[in-house]
């Protein structure tokens, strides 16, 4: 599970661009692909109850299957709703005509069910749902905590842990490339579609972290080291007409006011 970091306190907007982290020759691209939107965040749901579980079992070494049923429905833990709570306040801090315009939400349980919490000062924004915004797909292993995989299944850990996540594909699963291909894909069809329009995205880390790399561009390196993106943080990118660039990764100021999920530092 990835570790929170807060931010320092201020509006929606106050970080300045350069102080986006890991933003260097590294993860900048040098050909970002063309876009009109005026504007693009990402949020990542809040909390859900897998990643309570996960972070139990991480905890404890159990090789147990926490989680029952399929990742779909995976809902908001009562953190995850507090989490989302929040991000109505964060919406509402934006000046008017300065906001999302538009909201594509990912078909998850956990990403609705962030949107419908947080949707109290844009209840009037229309809102789609698209395929392309679901979490990863982890085929045979859905569900499993990394202990479980470890425990059940070695030689598909050890192979795991040799090709990392960016080109690890789980049997009927997906890669975190492959998870690229298909935010790839959206990107490009909202860079026409929603020209000119401030567009908010509520979906998963796996989606967010795609973002980065497709957005930054060709040639941009695959992304191994970035920082994390916590439960119900925003990322953005500003646009210039041509381009969308990467201002913000990661935000949690909203966030201050609650406690940190257990386990996590």
């Amino acid at each position: 599970m990835s570790a929170l970091h807060r931010d320092a306190p201020g509006g929606p907007e106050s970080a300045p661009p350069a102080a986006v982290p890991g933003q260097d020759d590294r993860h900048s691209g040098g050909l970002p692909p063309p876009s009109a939107v005026a504007g693009l965040w990402a949020v990542r749901h809040g909390q859900s109850t897998a990643n309570v579980a996960f972070a139990e079992a991480e905890r404890t070494g159990s090789a147990d299957l926490p989680v029952v049923g399929r990742d779909s429905d995976v809902p908001l833990s009562a953190l995850g709703r507090a989490q989302a709570r929040t991000l109505a306040g964060w919406l509402a801090g934006h000046a008017p005509g300065t906001g999302p315009d538009l909201v594509v939400c990912s078909p998850y349980a956990r990403a609705r069910q962030t949107w419908d919490a947080m949707a109290g000062p844009a209840s009037d924004v229309p809102v789609l749902v698209d395929e392309r915004l679901r979490d990863r797909e982890m085929g045979v292993f859905e569900l499993h905590p990394p202990t479980a995989l470890e425990a059940r299944a070695p030689a598909e850990a050890a192979r795991r842990a040799l090709l990392g996540e960016w080109s690890y594909r789980p049997p009927g699963g997906e890669a975190l490339a492959d998870v690229a291909l298909r935010v790839r894909d959206f990107t490009t069809e909202l860079a026409g579609a929603a020209a000119g329009r401030r567009v908010l995205l509520v979906a998963h880390d796996a989606v967010v972290i795609a973002l980065r790399y497709v957005l930054a561009g060709l040639g941009a390196p695959v992304p191994h080291d970035l920082p994390p993106v916590p439960n119900a943080s925003v990322t953005h990118w500003r646009g210039d007409g041509h381009h969308l660039r990467l201002a913000h990764w990661g935000r949690t100021a909203h966030l201050s006011d609650l406690p940190l999920p257990e386990g996590i530092a």
